[in-house]
């Protein structure tokens, strides 16, 4: 697909700011190699085999910040870096500084690797009309409240929600604008939120976050198919 039709320009955020305590390793779990590559990094280059004129900003905790230009030495890409806030909100928040207004935005979780080329293609495809957009999947699993005063859950009514999230950047922006609220847990909850139409496409079964070991050797299996 030629993201060039999009008349806008491509911006790719990864957002790799956490610590990844669930992982239980020395380091965090988006700089552990998966399959031989650093997991974040296989997280960019698959990005950029869909849309490699899109311009790359990583969101790093300080301190690792040197760990990752070391992992990045022979990468073929260019990025700006930029550090990580107290959550995620700030993290991307601090991202969309880079960003100019007329782009299209993309947010994707630095831990999730395995997603397709095809994904990140027909998504942009989609973005000319489309002022925000994610991936999601059906919910499948029966459903309980733990709450005794509340119906359990309709699960034809949900879906589970995957990154690549994106938006019209000057759109994105400005609903970032707002005041930090705990209920913004993802990019599409906070557009939500500043009245912005999110639309949902299909997402992808094995498009995974990976926050845990027994995740980590699932995705290699994976990539073993």
């Amino acid at each position: 697909m030629d993201s060039k039709n999009l008349k806008r320009p491509v911006y790719a955020v990864f957002v790799a700011g956490g610590s990844g305590t669930r992982m239980g390793g020395s380091i965090p779990k988006q700089f552990l190699e998966l399959n031989g590559v650093p997991v974040l990094r296989r997280t960019i280059e698959r990005f950029l085999d869909a849309a490699p004129e899109a311009k790359v900003i990583t969101v790093l905790p300080s301190a690792y910040e040197q760990h990752w230009r070391d992992l990045c030495f022979s990468a073929a890409f260019s990025q700006i870096i930029v550090h990580g806030g107290l959550t995620r909100f700030h993290s991307v928040q601090n991202a969309l500084a880079r960003v100019p207004d007329g782009a299209v935005v993309a947010v994707h979780d630095g831990v999730r690797p395995l997603f397709s080329t095809a994904l990140v293609e027909r998504m942009l495809s989609m973005m000319r009309d489309c002022p925000a957009l994610i991936p999601a999947l059906p919910v499948t699993d029966t459903l309980r409240s733990t709450d005794p005063q509340l119906p359990d859950p309709d699960r034809s009514r949900l879906v589970m929600v995957q990154t690549p999230q994106m938006f019209w950047s000057e759109k994105l922006k400005e609903a970032y604008r707002q005041p930090y609220d705990t209920a913004f847990t993802d990019d599409a909850s906070v557009a939500s939120r500043a009245g912005i139409p999110v639309g949902i496409t299909d997402g992808e079964k094995f498009n995974i976050k990976i926050t845990t070991p027994e995740d980590l050797a699932l995705a290699a299996a994976i990539l073993t198919f």
